[in-house]
C-alpha cells in the first residue's frame, strides 16, 4: 500500500511541485493533499494541475480546532511535509504525527533559524555576515521554529560576487534536488 503525503505550503510551491512530480508515478508513495494558509498561494494551482485536492485554512482553524488533524487522519496521511510553510506547527498536530512532520529550511541550521528567519531574510543575513558557504537543512518539525532533529544538509560555496538572487537560486537548486529524495528515503523506513 502506498504511503500518503500531505504538503503544507504558504506560497509559490516550487518544492511542492518537485515533490508531486517525484511521486507522480511512484509505487511507494503519493501526494494526497496540499494544505495552505494562503488562499492566493500559487501552490493551489500547482495542486490542481496534478489533480491533487487542496485545503485552505485560517489561523483559527489551524490553532483552535482539530479540523486539520481530522482531515489528515481521515485521508490516512503517513507523512507531513512543510515546504515553504511559515506558521509554527501546533501541539495537536505534533502529537498526532510524532516524527512524521518534516520541514525544509534555506540555511545550514542551527545558523540562521528561528522566528522571522525565512526566505530573503535568511539569505540577506548570510550575505551581511560574509559567510563562505550556505545551504539547506531538512529536519523534523517540533514546537519551536527550526529546532527539530536534522535529517539532511547540503551546502554550496558562496563566491565573492554572488548576489542575493544567485544564492537564492543555488539554494533552491539544492532544495529541488534533495528534498524529494530525502522524503523518499524516509518513506522507505516507515
Amino acid at each position: 500500500m502506498k504511503k500518503r503525503i500531505a504538503i503544507f505550503a504558504s506560497g509559490s510551491g516550487s518544492n511542492a511541485q518537485k515533490i508531486m512530480e517525484h511521486f507522480k508515478y511512484s509505487d511507494e508513495a503519493e501526494v494526497a493533499l496540499i494544505l495552505s494558509n494562503n488562499p492566493d498561494a500559487y501552490v493551489i494551482q500547482r495542486a490542481d494541475n496534478f489533480e491533487i485536492p487542496a485545503h485552505i485554512f485560517d489561523r483559527n482553524e489551524f490553532y483552535n480546532t482539530d479540523n486539520i488533524v481530522n482531515i489528515l487522519k481521515n485521508l490516512n496521511i503517513d507523512l507531513i511535509v512543510l515546504a515553504g510553510f511559515l506558521w509554527l506547527v501546533p501541539n495537536n498536530l505534533l502529537r498526532a504525527y510524532p516524527n512524521q512532520i518534516i520541514n525544509i529550511h534555506p540555511a545550514l541550521l542551527p545558523k540562521y533559524g528561528g522566528k522571522g528567519m525565512y526566505g530573503d531574510h535568511v539569505h540577506k543575513a548570510v550575505l551581511a555576515n560574509k559567510e563562505e558557504e550556505h545551504g539547506i537543512t531538512i529536519h523534523f518539525a517540533n514546537e519551536h521554529f527550526d529546532e527539530g532533529e536534522i535529517i539532511y544538509q547540503a551546502k554550496f560555496k558562496i563566491d565573492p560576487n554572488d548576489t542575493l538572487d544567485i544564492i537564492k537560486f543555488k539554494g533552491q537548486q539544492l532544495e529541488h534536488q534533495h528534498f524529494p529524495k530525502v522524503i523518499e528515503n524516509l518513506i522507505k523506513k516507515m
